[in-house]
């Protein structure tokens, strides 16, 4: 049965006697076979309010979000109020209708399609065939648009806009919606320090309006900057809500993972010889210029600065699939001659992209697959055919040595969570026997406690003596993980800090600025 919400009571916020709340849930469960992926969970948000929705990976978090918006039912019991009124058979039309959007981390959007398209494009579902009117669809997008405060041109192709403005479209699509609750997961995970400036500037604005947002991001800085609350789901179980006035990210870590996590400087060790990897006066046009640079066996050298300072471009290059204009690459002292990326993983080099859907892994594919696709070579037996035994040898030995929390090595790599499905990729090119890992923002889109579990294992494999470059424009990432850090902007490398003798705040201030 489908009960339409009728006017009512409404509920009131805990801490807050009588204030309103927009959508109050309770005792929330659902289970998918033998998985609980919820157990007992209460959430609630207020008109205009910010809040967070915070966990690790496999939390429950977007289970949530897909009961909310109507995508899955809840198990009986669950009770939910929109407006104080009780809602039963929710359903994403329905769920819609009460102003309910969620913007998804890959957006949704329509790439060969104009922003005014993408903006119009619910409105003009339903009602059969009839005629558009691209005058009023163009007048309507320019109106939420400058209810945003943002001007993008109409008639752009949104596959040629940056992330960003892709963002502030899906905003404006769900405000043509006449949104009442927006959820956006992981809005800033692709975004320079000064576009999530500017997003957020938007949050605040849509709150301003009247118009509450879950917010779902790892970067835990910009949660507390943000929100007013903060509701942590560990396990599918709901740990509490609090406020963020007085919250640290530590504190917020430990209530997301339920473990400490001590961050701390890491002493640089003295070293002499031959660098693993030196280069000298790198420049590519348009995209970097004069670069020296070196890295020491067992040394982890973190490489940071803005987006579109170089950083990817330069890595590129090192893994061969750029060639530069001038200087020279060496590794232990040889010059190197990289024509293609073939001859970098033989010279002993691996990059892991940051983009490990499109580019680190085959996500339909199985597991065990996608960790021997880069050593084909070595699990084949002597008349050339794939070895079984081989093959289950070296997938069971990255998996156990990359600590790889996995169902089956046949079940696809998609069905596991970020943290894992990156540790498969850097069990893929561990594989290969690399001298030089190249890392490349490799905790986009990971929760908090992946992160510390996957840069244990970066700091292992430096120990171990494999040279080590980080790429990442989140400060603490290199701060407390590399013994050297480069400052990249415009395409050249203006600054270098040892982290145990400089202070983190310098740093940040120095690449922000």
């Amino acid at each position: 049965m489908t009960t339409v919400p009728q006017p009512g009571r409404q509920a009131a916020l805990p801490g807050q006697p009588g204030a309103p709340a927009l959508i109050d849930l309770r005792h929330v469960s659902k289970r998918f076979g033998g998985v609980q992926a919820l157990s007992d969970v209460a959430f609630d948000v207020a008109p205009g309010e910010v809040l967070c929705l915070a966990g690790e990976n496999g939390c429950g978090k977007s289970t949530l979000i897909k009961i909310i918006s109507g995508v899955y039912r809840p198990e009986p019991g669950a009770k939910m109020l929109f407006d104080g009124r009780p809602v039963d058979g929710l359903t994403p039309a329905m769920a819609r209708a009460m102003g309910i959007q969620v913007i998804w981390q890959d957006l949704a959007l329509f790439p060969e399609m104009t922003v005014a398209e993408n903006i119009a494009f619910e409105g003009n579902l339903g009602g059969g065939p009839r005629l558009v009117h691209y005058g009023a669809m163009r007048e309507r997008a320019t109106q939420i648009l400058s209810r945003l405060g943002v001007d993008i041109p109409l008639e752009q192709p949104v596959k040629r806009l940056s992330i960003a403005r892709r963002q502030l479209v899906a905003i404006a699509r769900a405000l043509v919606a006449d949104a009442r609750l927006v959820f956006m997961d992981e809005p800033t995970a692709s975004l320079s320090r000064a576009e999530t400036d500017a997003l957020l500037s938007i949050v605040r604005r849509l709150s301003a309006q009247g118009i509450a947002v879950v917010f779902v991001s790892h970067r835990l800085a910009e949660v507390l900057d943000v929100c007013s609350r903060v509701t942590v789901l560990r396990d599918g179980r709901l740990v509490g809500t609090y406020r963020t006035r007085g919250m640290t990210q530590t504190r917020l870590t430990e209530l997301m993972t339920g473990r400490n996590f001590d961050a701390c400087v890491h002493a640089p060790v003295a070293r002499s010889g031959t660098p693993v990897l030196a280069v000298e006066g790198l420049s590519r046009q348009g995209e970097y210029r004069g670069i020296d640079l070196s890295i020491m066996p067992g040394e982890i050298v973190g490489l940071t600065g803005r987006l579109g300072a170089g950083r990817t471009e330069l890595a590129l290059t090192l893994f061969g699939m750029n060639r530069p204009d001038r200087g020279r690459i060496l590794m232990d002292g040889r010059p190197l001659a990289l024509r293609s990326n073939r001859d970098a993983i033989a010279a002993g080099i691996a990059y892991v992209s940051e983009d490990r859907l499109s580019l680190g892994l085959v996500q339909p594919q199985p597991i065990g697959d996608n960790i021997v696709v880069s050593v084909l070579d070595k699990v084949l037996d002597r008349l050339g055919l794939l070895s079984a035994p081989r093959r289950r040898a070296l997938v069971d030995h990255w998996i156990g040595r990359l600590r790889v929390k996995i169902g089956h090595p046949q079940d696809p790599v998609s069905t596991l969570s970020g943290g894992n499905q990156q540790r498969i990729v850097l069990a893929k090119w561990l594989a290969t026997g690399p001298r030089l890992l190249i890392l490349d923002s490799p905790t986009v889109g990971v929760d908090v406690g992946a992160r510390a579990g996957i840069f244990e294992i970066v700091r292992e494999l430096a120990a171990e003596g494999m040279a080590i470059l980080l790429i990442s424009d989140e400060i603490p990432e290199v701060y407390f993980n590399a013994d050297r850090i480069l400052h990249m902007r415009d395409g050249a490398i203006i600054g270098q800090y040892v982290p145990n003798e400089t202070r983190m705040d310098d740093i940040e201030e120095a690449v922000h600025a």
